[in-house]
């Protein structure tokens, strides 16, 4: 946190005399411009969470999707200051709400790969938009795809050969129907977030293509694990576009950084909206232990009546202590 405040102070010592340039940018953004910036901001984050359901339940789990997507939105919160400290509240969330549902943190944390590395191949195949912004070597995308493939095939090999939890984490890549799904997501979640570079850049006022759009994006990404903070997006839009104008550069940095919290946040107000409808409107059964049992799931009723009552369903006793069914 110390770092994320630091930086972002750092940045706006830079930009205190560009001000004016940088407030009328701004507020030179349409406001329908903004809410579809955070609609898109919200896509990407919906259909990561799904790409992560994907792999959660090829791990092995049966959590449901609301319960699921609510951990996810946790993640969205601590994402604000660092990638990292997203990923463990959005792990620690889903371990605390379901436990028997999930697999261990060795494989949940194992199941964060398959998507990290559909997203890694991505930014590799992608690369070359950054030789321009950057003045990277020619061979510097061809670099990177071949470390992106190293990796992928030492997680192969690590997995088909030691760690049974990375194998457990990885099963979707064994899946032809699940690394569709998985892709599929990735790619919206992706495009989604391209569409609001582009769509912000141009609202500030900069003459940005869509692999100017791309370029933004992995440098978001990769500044994203350093304790860059709020000011990531402030930050990776100076790197790639600095020469066109710091100013504008920043002001869509800034939008970026505004309409990517707005977004997390309303995702997390809906997780927080759904559970407490969950716990406040839900009825609470009446009429004694056989109306509560009777609205129990059907897996956990019959769990409860094969340890407790010897297979018996609840009818079955209530006929046999005389009781009278529920």
């Amino acid at each position: 946190m110390v770092a994320s405040i630091v930086a972002s102070a750092a940045l706006v010592v830079v930009l205190v005399s560009k001000w004016d340039e940088l407030q009328a940018g701004i507020t030179g953004a349409a406001a329908g411009v903004i809410a579809l910036a955070i609609a898109l901001q919200v896509v990407a984050l919906v259909s990561r969470s799904e790409a992560w359901r994907v792999c959660v339940h090829a791990s092995g789990g049966t959590v449901s999707r609301r319960k699921l997507y609510r951990a996810s939105s946790m993640g969205c919160v601590g994402q604000l200051l660092n990638s990292q400290l997203g990923t463990a509240a959005r792990i620690t969330a889903l371990r605390r709400t379901a436990p028997e549902q999930t697999p261990h943190v060795p494989a949940l944390i194992a199941a964060e790969l398959p998507i990290l590395f559909v997203e890694a191949s991505l930014a590799a195949l992608t690369s070359f938009t950054l030789v321009g912004p950057l003045g990277l070597p020619w061979w510097a995308p061809v670099l990177c795809v071949a470390a992106v493939g190293s990796v992928g095939l030492v997680f192969r090999n690590i997995a088909a050969a030691h760690a049974r939890w990375l194998r457990k984490g990885l099963s979707v890549l064994r899946s032809q129907k699940g690394s569709v799904r998985l892709v599929g997501f990735v790619l919206i979640a992706v495009f989604a977030q391209i569409a609001r570079n582009w769509l912000l850049l141009r609202a500030v006022g900069v003459d940005a293509s869509v692999f100017d759009a791309v370029a933004v994006l992995i440098a978001v990404v990769s500044l994203g694990q350093l304790p860059f903070g709020l000011s990531v997006g402030a930050a990776a839009s100076v790197l790639i576009l600095g020469p066109q104008g710091v100013a504008a550069a920043t002001a869509a940095g800034v939008l970026l950084t505004a309409t990517g919290t707005v977004g997390g946040l309303a995702f997390a107000t809906w997780a927080l909206l759904d559970l407490a409808a969950l716990r406040w409107l839900t009825p609470i059964p009446t009429g004694g232990p056989w109306s509560v049992l009777a609205a129990l799931p059907a897996a956990h009723c019959r769990a409860i009546e094969g340890c407790y009552f010897g297979g018996l369903s609840h009818l079955q006793i209530t006929r046999v202590l005389g009781v009278a069914p529920a």
